[in-house]
């Protein structure tokens, strides 16, 4: 009972966090285009940034692909079926294709979330996530079963999978699942 009641509170802790991120995200920029009020002017998007939108907006602050910088999405969403519906962290599906590798931090945001929760990649790419030690123990396990690492906590942990056939991987964190750690890799 005691275990199941902090999974909750954690979990409601994580989704008001993850709101207000993407609130301040909505609000501090990204060229992507979607709904276009502060990307194209470069004058709402005065953080830290000078707000040149040029060359210093398309790489955001992070340099990994799992991180919270910006990042460029698909143009167009693929039909999970519901999967992500109450995933921790999703937003829209990031745009990877062309990369050889990619990396997705398990125990994004506040411990109990994949980031990126999905993310769209090209066949023959390697997804490796890699554990940021927040959240407790979380493992990568596919929903299909083709995958599945071992459940671990410790920060720097690494998992790999090469996903060689198009369409939707989905996997989840097994003792997360139930709180919405879930995600997607999108092969196209």
């Amino acid at each position: 009972m005691t275990r199941h009641t902090l999974d909750r509170r954690t979990f409601v802790r994580t989704t008001a966090a993850l709101g207000a991120a993407t609130a301040l995200a909505g609000c501090s920029g990204g060229g992507d285009g979607g709904d276009g009020s502060d990307g194209t002017d470069g004058s709402d998007g005065g953080d830290s940034s000078d707000g040149s939108d040029g060359s210093d907006g398309s790489d955001g602050g992070d340099s990994s692909d799992g991180g919270s910088g910006e990042q460029e999405f698909l143009s167009e969403e693929p039909d999970y079926g519901g999967f992500l519906d109450e995933a921790n962290n999703y937003e829209r599906t990031v745009d990877a294709t062309g990369s050889e590798s990619v990396t997705v931090e398990v125990g994004a945001g506040e411990g109990l979330a994949f980031g990126p929760a999905a993310v769209a990649v090209s066949t023959g790419t390697t997804v490796t996530w890699e554990w940021t030690g927040e959240g407790g123990q979380h493992n990568v396990s596919g929903s299909d079963g083709n995958f599945e690492s071992e459940t671990v906590g410790e920060e720097g942990h690494t998992f790999e999978q090469t996903f060689e056939e198009s369409g939707v991987h989905s996997y989840v964190c097994t003792p997360h699942k139930a709180i919405g750690m879930k995600g997607v890799v999108y092969v196209e």
